[in-house]
Formats: structure tokens, sequence, C-alpha cells
């Protein structure tokens, strides 16, 4: 009579499938949890940015914005930006450097932003400036007007 069952191979062959199976599912799930926290820690980031640019963008003064500013965050610690206006060719229009520097409260390596923003802004502008702006691009649209009418257009 030949007996039924499992013999100690067949067992230790199972049970090494199944560690197997066990430690990658166990893996898999890690890196999700992992996943999960850094895009947690990203939308905080980005909440905090975002703030800083709206200080940035809501500030009437060119001078308070060369300064930049400082606060405090509930979770992420504390941001320091900075920016450095540039005006460009076209009146009332300013190429920005915006700098955040971000520290984390437990005193981590701070992380650094930088981003390139274009801002309309007649209110930076600098007294005299844009009247000499303004009258520069009033002749250059008057000379390619008249050079349009020579040409029969």
């Amino acid at each position: 009579m030949k007996a039924r069952g499992f013999t100690l191979l067949e067992v230790l062959v199972a049970l090494a499938i199944f560690a197997l199976g066990a430690v990658v599912l166990g893996s898999a799930y890690a890196n999700v949890l992992n996943a999960y926290a850094g895009a947690r820690e990203a939308t905080r980031v980005e909440g905090d940015l975002r703030f800083a640019r709206e200080l940035l963008l809501t500030q009437p003064d060119r001078d308070k914005v060369e300064e930049g500013g400082e606060f405090a965050t509930v979770e992420t610690g504390r941001v320091v930006w900075q920016a450095l206006v540039d005006a460009t060719a076209t009146p009332d229009l300013y190429r920005v450097l915006f700098v955040a520097e971000l520290v984390p409260p437990e005193g981590g390596r701070p992380r650094i932003v930088e981003q390139t923003l274009y801002l309309l802004r007649p209110d930076w502008r600098v007294a005299g400036e844009a009247e000499t702006e303004h009258q520069e691009l009033k002749d250059r649209v008057r000379e390619h007007l008249e050079a349009q009418d020579r040409s029969g257009r």
C-alpha cells in the first residue's frame, strides 16, 4: 500500500516559494508607503512655495520684493524667499528670479528652489523710466506703421 502525503522536500520547496512571495509583496507595500509619504511631503512643500509666491505677487513695492521675506510654517519649518527683479525691453514687464529656501524644523539640510517669473507690474516702475520706455515703444510702432504705408499695404 502506497502512503499518501507530501515529502519533506516538497514541503520545503512550497515554504520557500511562499517566503519569496511574501518578501516581494512586503517590499511592494513598503514602496507604496514611501511613495505616499513623498507625495504628501511634495504637497506640503508646494503649498509653502505657493504662499511665498503669493507674497511676492501681492507686494506693490518693488524694493520690498527685492528684500524678500521669511515666514514659519506649521509642518515644514521655515521659508526664506528673495527675488531679483530685472526690467525687460517691454515697458512694465519684469523678469523675476524667485529663490526660496525651505529650512526643515529639525535642522536638516535646507532645500533651495529657484523659479523665473515674468510679471507685468506697472506699479513697480521707477519714476521717469516708464515715460521713456512708452515713448520709445510708440516711436517703434509709428515707424512700423509708416513703413507699412510706404510699402502700400
